[in-house]
């Protein structure tokens, strides 16, 4: 790697930046080719997927995706049949999102795809070092939305 001894190595977002993309890009590798899906668009069919229906705010928050990403991504779902859209009875303004069976199919395959790419890559750790990595992900994510939460960010 050029530069392996520069700051930019050394600083933690950035490396956590690009083991990201590299994890999302060898996933997205399988279900890409396969299905026709981008990142942002299976991130919304997985959080879809696993909770069920929800907001387009409500997705913005799970994926921490910029909600621009995240109404292009249910655009093209909705548009592939894979989403559908039902009236919020709480907010008039808004709709809830959910996978229609076809968007269920395809998650349903892309799913164990997904699980066998994270079970080869996490092969490189022991089960303590994924929980390790799984806690203080949590930690820092909790960090970054109690800052963004503080007055003087705003």
């Amino acid at each position: 790697m050029p530069g392996t001894n520069s700051r930019l190595t050394r600083f933690l977002p950035y490396r956590m930046a690009i083991t990201s993309n590299a994890v999302s890009g060898m996933i997205a590798g399988e279900y890409g080719a396969r299905f026709g899906l981008r990142i942002p668009e299976w991130r919304i069919m997985a959080i879809l997927g696993d909770s069920g229906p929800l907001t387009q705010r409500d997705l913005v928050q799970a994926t921490v995706m910029d909600k621009v990403a995240v109404n292009r991504a249910c655009r093209v779902l909705d548009e592939r049949g894979l989403l559908q859209r039902s009236p919020n009875a709480a907010d008039g303004r808004s709709h809830h999102l959910e996978l229609t069976a076809a968007g269920r199919a395809i998650y349903d395959q892309i799913w164990p795809l997904a699980l066998a790419s994270y079970d080869a890559i996490f092969a490189a750790l022991s089960p303590d070092e994924t929980e390790t990595l799984r806690t203080l992900l949590a930690k820092l994510l909790e960090s970054v939305r109690r800052i963004e939460q503080t007055p003087t960010r705003r």
